[in-house]
């Protein structure tokens, strides 16, 4: 159930950030790294050590520019949360 919910948000994530304006080459390596991260923990069942973390960081960043990638962060953190990671 957590490992669709993450997919789903995964694919809503990407096609915000498709449409989403002055995002600076750092936030995107931060996005691309999560989504690795997150097929990962998917794909094995297990955390990878910092996902979690790169999760809040992008959540933070789009906070004031962003905020339907925020709001979709901010879920993707919540379900890792009931996922146990």
């Amino acid at each position: 159930m957590g490992q669709d919910k993450v997919r789903f948000l995964l694919s809503e994530l990407n096609q915000e950030l498709a449409t989403a304006e002055n995002l600076d080459q750092e936030t995107l390596d931060l996005a691309r790294k999560l989504e690795k991260d997150m097929e990962l923990l998917i794909e094995r069942s297990e955390p990878v050590s910092a996902e979690l973390g790169n999760a809040i960081a992008l959540e933070a960043r789009f906070a004031a520019t962003h905020p339907v990638a925020e709001r979709i962060l901010r879920e993707l953190v919540a379900v890792l949360g009931r996922m146990g990671i």
